[in-house]
């Protein structure tokens, strides 16, 4: 354990030899990574315009929450722009365009880019979706920013990454299911090669907290405390459409993942749970006090997340989207 290492910037600027290997490790190359050519009508052959006939039959029998789930996690991977400037604020991140934190932001942001590229032309050739009022929301959500309340702090902003990458790839891969199920083996490809992005994503993520616990448990613990009391908000929690109060449509997004089994509360409770073991919270050296009690909230906080979803009843289908055409 490193116990010299006590100010953050000195404890970002020590896991820098591991930040490299982790772009290696759980980054692609350009040339190793699928695009979303690979998955959808090339425009280039001459059954193009069959193949868009074939998707959208498929498409015809998409459930409605299916495809309200889907517009909300497009517009969330749209948000890109958003995510990849708020990465650069954080404090203590060192700015070198050539160093390994700002080369894992690149290329992380670059793979994420491909997400929101292949859902958004998918859901176009469908011919469900309305798609300037799709387009709308994303305007929004990049112009109205976020507060995922991590204060500019790297070990905050990496417990959030961990915990969100590790939502998405539930997400994704649940509508993946889904999609297949409901007879689009299209789109659950699609989905399952997003899905695995962000499970990589979030493996990285993870590393980068298990790596501050060993140099600076005690400000690790409490910052993941922090987050927790807080509660992990997903970052399109502005989401809204035309018309609608900044913030509003994400309620009944929600709602439609929690109908079909996407997102539910005890997923919130599962992700906790898994970094809890993850990084070994249980048998953690090194706190003091104030970590101890930290340690002992966040050990406590399943068990009581639990007995609240027990109490929680999955909304019934009320709103209508101005994404999903009639």
């Amino acid at each position: 354990m490193i116990t010299a290492l006590a100010s953050r910037v000195e404890v970002i600027k020590w896991m820098e030899d591991f930040v490299s290997e982790k772009i290696t490790e759980l980054l692609k190359t350009v040339e190793d990574s699928w695009q979303p050519a690979d998955l959808l009508p090339d425009a280039t052959l001459d059954n193009f315009l069959n193949e868009i006939k074939l998707l959208r039959e498929r498409a015809k029998d998409l459930s409605y929450d299916l495809l309200a789930v889907l517009v909300g996690d497009t517009i969330t991977e749209e948000a890109l722009p958003t995510y990849e400037s708020w990465l650069m604020t954080i404090d203590g991140l060192p700015q070198d365009p050539n160093g390994p934190w700002m080369r894992w932001n690149r290329a992380w942001t670059a793979e994420e880019n491909r997400h929101g590229d292949a859902l958004n032309r998918y859901l176009y050739l469908s011919g469900r979706i309305n798609m300037r009022e799709m387009e709308a929301s994303t305007q929004y959500l990049i112009a109205d920013g976020f507060d995922l309340m991590t204060d500019n702090d790297p070990y905050r902003s990496f417990v959030y990454t961990s915990f969100q990458e590790t939502a998405t790839n539930i997400s994704h891969r649940r509508v993946a299911q889904i999609a297949k199920r409901e007879g689009d083996a299209v789109l659950a490809k699609l989905c399952g090669h997003v899905a695995a992005d962000e499970a990589r994503h979030a493996k990285a993520y993870k590393s980068f907290v298990g790596k501050i616990f060993e140099a600076d448990p005690n400000e690790m613990m409490l910052a993941f405390e922090d987050m927790m009391r807080k509660k992990i908000v997903m970052p399109a929690h502005y989401m809204r459409e035309l018309g609608v109060d900044m913030g509003k449509t994400f309620g009944h997004f929600t709602d439609a993942a929690q109908r079909i089994g996407v997102y539910t509360s005890a997923d919130y409770t599962d992700i906790l749970e898994g970094l809890i073991q993850e990084w070994k919270i249980e048998a953690l050296t090194g706190l003091n006090e104030a970590g101890e009690r930290a340690r002992d909230y966040v050990m406590a906080l399943p068990a009581r997340l639990k007995r609240v979803a027990e109490r929680m009843r999955i909304p019934e289908l009320e709103y209508k989207f101005r994404w999903i055409a009639s």
